[in-house]
């Protein structure tokens, strides 16, 4: 089986999969949590050799205050544990999306794990927090054009190259197989650049129900389609 070298993931359906227990849709988020770190091993195990996670999108702030705040916690926490897991897989963790909206403390937490982890090359785990493709898309496009405006940047020499750059994933691989969780069609507004000749796989299971079996279905998935961008797969 040929495993994706770049797996993204939309962790969709923590609080659906809650209320269906009669739990607060905090403790869908809470068992969320605990699964991906169990998923980031899986992942390393596999081979797999980059990971991207949809984690919080800029849209998730209109969520109800108890839940953004339980959302923060939540973030604090892992953001601590992830050191551990980043050592114990010697995986380089970068968040994506835009964090000057958070708090200082949680901002704090995020460079100082960037750090930490910043010599590990075994695994390559990005998480979108506070992320929205064209939220990022715009943010590139000023730095770019600040660039241009300033003489840094040739705007006839502009390509697809020069453009990923000016992107929070830049010197990171497209995403080969992307995952969404818990029945929704559609991209949400996640990397929506990235994900141009990514193959899609949704499935009805809740994050939280969403364990190394279920991984391994979608890779299974994966190895049926055609990767020659815009080819025909032979009979």
């Amino acid at each position: 089986m040929k495993v994706p070298n770049h797996i993204a993931i939309i962790l969709d359906g923590n609080g659906r999969w809650a209320k269906a227990k009669g739990m607060p849709r905090g403790y869908g988020h809470i068992k969320g949590c605990a699964n991906l770190e169990s998923i980031c091993d899986d992942i390393k195990d596999l081979g797999v050799k980059y990971l991207t996670v949809y984690a919080f999108s800029t849209e998730n702030w209109k969520r109800s205050r108890e839940e953004v705040d339980g959302l923060m916690k939540l973030f604090r926490s892992y953001l601590k544990k992830c050191m551990k897991s980043a050592e114990k897989n010697k995986m380089r963790v970068k968040v994506i999306g835009d964090i000057s909206a958070f708090d200082d403390d949680i901002q704090d937490k995020i460079k100082k794990l960037e750090d930490f982890s910043k010599d590990y090359n075994e695994l390559f785990f990005q998480i979108a927090l506070n992320y929205g493709s064209r939220d990022e898309i715009l943010r590139g496009v000023r730095r770019l054009a600040h660039d241009a405006a300033e003489g840094r940047l040739d705007p006839d020499k502009i390509d697809e190259g020069v453009f990923e750059n000016y992107l929070d994933t830049a010197g990171i691989p497209d995403p080969d197989l992307m995952i969404r969780t818990s029945g929704e069609l559609r991209l949400s507004n996640f990397l929506l650049w990235q994900l141009a000749y990514t193959e899609f796989y949704f499935t009805d299971v809740p994050w939280p129900d969403f364990h190394k079996p279920e991984l391994l279905k979608a890779i299974e998935k994966y190895n049926e389609r055609d990767r020659r961008y815009g080819g025909v797969k032979e009979e």
